[in-house]
C-alpha cells in the first residue's frame, strides 16, 4: 500500500478524531480509510489510534508518528508544487480561515473577487470561532483579531485593528440617560452576546487605570449579530467589537458612547502558515486580501 497514502489518511483520521470526518475530507469511504489506519498500525506492530463507540484518540506513539508525517507530507506537498509550476502560477487548492462575522463581512467578498481573477485556484474557507492549528490543519492563511504571539514561528501581515465599543440606538439614547461613564453600565439595561470576547466582565481605560465593569443584562443572546439586532430595535446597550457595528453606525441605526475610555485597539493580522509562503496562490492571495482589508476605513490600518 502507497505509504504516502497511509500517511494522510492517518493525519486526516488525527486530526479530525473521527473515521467518518477523514472519509468525507478525502473523498474515500469510511471502510476504505478504516482499512488504510488498520494496515499502518499492522506494519508498524502498534496501536496509533484509541477506539471507542463514541470517540477516537491518538495514543503517544500515534502523536510522535503524526508529528513526523506531517513534516513528510508538507515535504511532498512542497515538492509537487514546485514540479507542477505552482510556485510561479496561481493554481490548486487555497486553505483559508477566519473568524465567522469577520470572515461573512470581509474575507468572504475578497475571496469571490479573488477566485474571478485566478480560474486554477479553489479555496476552502472555514469560518470557525474556535482556536486553529494552522499546520495540523492544512490551513495555508488566516485572518486572526489579537495580539501576535512573541514566538510566532508564521509570517503575520498587520491589516487594521478592532475597537471595543458600546453602543445603542439612537432612538434610545434619546429617551434614557446616556451613560457618562462606564460604571454607569452596571445599572443600565444592557445586552450580552454569549460566547463574545467580553464575558460578563466589560473592562474600561481611565487615565492609564483598568476600570472593570460587571452589566447585569436584560437579554442574553447567542450571537454577537442577534446582539445587534436587538440593540437596534432599542433592548439597551452592548459591547461588541467595532467591525461588527461598522454598518449600522454608518447607516445611523446604532451610534458608540464611552469613546474615551476605550482599552487599546486590537490588532488584525494576516497570518501565513510557516512553509507555504512560497506558493504563488498563497503570495498573490495575501497580497490581494491585505490591500483590501488595508483600504477598509472601518479595520483602521495605519502604515
Amino acid at each position: 500500500m502507497d505509504r504516502f497514502e497511509e500517511m494522510r489518511v492517518f493525519a486526516a483520521v488525527a486530526q479530525l478524531e473521527s473515521f467518518s470526518g477523514a472519509a468525507r475530507q478525502l473523498a474515500l469511504s469510511a471502510p476504505r480509510v478504516t482499512r488504510v489506519v488498520a494496515s499502518l498500525e499492522a506494519r508498524l506492530g502498534v496501536a496509533l489510534l484509541q477506539r471507542t463507540t463514541r470517540q477516537v484518540r491518538v495514543t503517544e506513539a500515534g502523536r510522535r508518528y503524526l508529528e513526523d508525517a506531517q513534516q513528510v507530507l508538507a515535504q511532498l506537498s512542497e515538492a509537487e508544487a514546485a514540479a507542477t509550476g505552482s510556485y510561479v502560477t496561481p493554481r490548486g487548492l487555497l486553505h483559508v480561515t477566519a473568524p465567522v462575522l469577520f470572515g461573512e463581512y470581509y474575507v468572504t467578498p475578497q475571496i469571490v473577487e479573488y477566485l474571478q481573477h485566478h480560474s486554477d485556484v479553489q479555496v476552502r474557507a472555514e469560518l470557525v470561532d474556535r482556536p486553529v492549528n494552522l499546520q495540523e490543519e492544512g490551513i495555508d492563511v488566516a485572518v486572526r483579531i489579537g495580539h501576535v504571539p512573541e514566538k510566532c514561528q508564521h509570517l503575520t501581515v498587520p491589516v487594521g485593528e478592532v475597537r471595543q465599543v458600546v453602543c445603542a440606538s439612537p432612538k434610545w439614547l434619546a429617551r434614557n440617560a446616556e451613560p457618562t461613564h462606564p460604571l454607569d453600565l452596571e445599572v443600565l439595561p444592557t445586552v450580552v452576546a454569549e460566547g463574545s470576547n467580553f464575558g460578563s466582565h466589560w473592562w474600561f481605560e481611565e487615565s492609564g487605570k483598568r476600570i472593570e465593569v460587571i452589566p447585569r443584562p436584560r437579554l442574553h443572546i447567542s450571537a454577537a449579530h442577534a446582539a445587534l439586532a436587538a440593540v437596534e430595535a432599542g433592548a439597551g446597550l452592548t459591547r461588541l467589537l467595532s467591525y461588527q457595528v461598522a454598518a449600522s453606525e454608518a447607516e445611523g441605526r446604532v451610534r458608540c458612547v464611552l469613546a474615551a475610555f476605550e482599552p487599546a485597539a486590537i490588532p488584525i493580522n494576516i497570518w501565513v502558515t510557516a512553509g507555504r509562503g512560497r506558493a504563488a496562490s498563497v503570495r498573490t492571495f495575501v497580497d490581494f486580501l491585505a490591500q483590501r482589508l488595508r483600504a477598509d476605513p472601518a479595520l483602521g490600518y495605519r502604515a
